[in-house]
Order: C-alpha cells, then sequence, then structure tokens
C-alpha cells in the first residue's frame, strides 16, 4: 500500500486534537528546486519510490515579491552597488496561490528527467490553524 494514502486518516486523528494553530511560523528554507539533490539520493541509495509535497496555510513565500524584497534589500543600504548588483542575481521564488504552487511542485518532479519515472509523487496543502 502507498504510504500517501494513509494521510488522510493519520490527518483526521492528529487534528482531532491539535492545538496549536496559533504558534507562529518560522520562515521555510526549502525549495523544490533544491530539493532535487536531496531526492536523487533518497531514490539511487536508499530506494524511496514516494515523494509527498507539502506545503502550508500562513507561508511567508506568499506575502512578498522579489522585486519588493529587492528594493528593501537595496533601501537598507542606498548606494552599495555590490548589495544591488548581488540582490539583483537572486530570484526568491515567491508564489501568490498555494495551490497552484503544490501543483507546479508536483508537475515539476513528475516530469524531471533525474526523479525515477516510476515514482509516486503528491501534493498537499497542511493548515496549520487546524492541524488538518
Amino acid at each position: 500500500m502507498s504510504n500517501y494514502l494513509e494521510f488522510p486518516q493519520r490527518n483526521r486523528k492528529y487534528a482531532a486534537t491539535f492545538d496549536k494553530g496559533g504558534l507562529p511560523l518560522p520562515p521555510a528554507k526549502q525549495f523544490i528546486v533544491d530539493a532535487i539533490r536531496s531526492i536523487i539520493i533518497s531514490q539511487r541509495l536508499l530506494g524511496t519510490r514516494e515523494i509527498a509535497i507539502f506545503h502550508h496555510t500562513g507561508c511567508g513565500m506568499l506575502t512578498f515579491t522579489t522585486d519588493h524584497l529587492r528594493r528593501i534589500v537595496k533601501e537598507a543600504d542606498p548606494g552599495n552597488t555590490a548589495i544591488a548588483q548581488a540582490v539583483d542575481q537572486i530570484h526568491f521564488l515567491e508564489f501568490s496561490d498555494l495551490e497552484k504552487s503544490v501543483k507546479d511542485d508536483v508537475e515539476f518532479l513528475k516530469e524531471h528527467p533525474l526523479v525515477l519515472k516510476d515514482t509516486i509523487v503528491t501534493g498537499w496543502i497542511y493548515h496549520v490553524e487546524t492541524g488538518k
């Protein structure tokens, strides 16, 4: 049986006693592109054949755009051309639609040439307010 088939039932049990919806959310540092390295290692050396993508509500990546963040960084040190040039080279990979972001990540992995073709890839949204 695939593990992802058990997620909804296990989550219902977890959410029934969930009481941590008010905790602050630390910023996430993991992006799907950076995860490819770990997936290759896990599949080729450890035998992983399922990948579950989890995004969550309240994600800070929904709250800004790359242009806005670049402007903030530059304004913090006006006239510093090294900082301006460095931040202009970074795309912060923000997104404005949580569900679309999950679907895009699932599709990215399903189509990635280094992810084994028989891999089960599923996507989920975790609601931090309710635990569901």
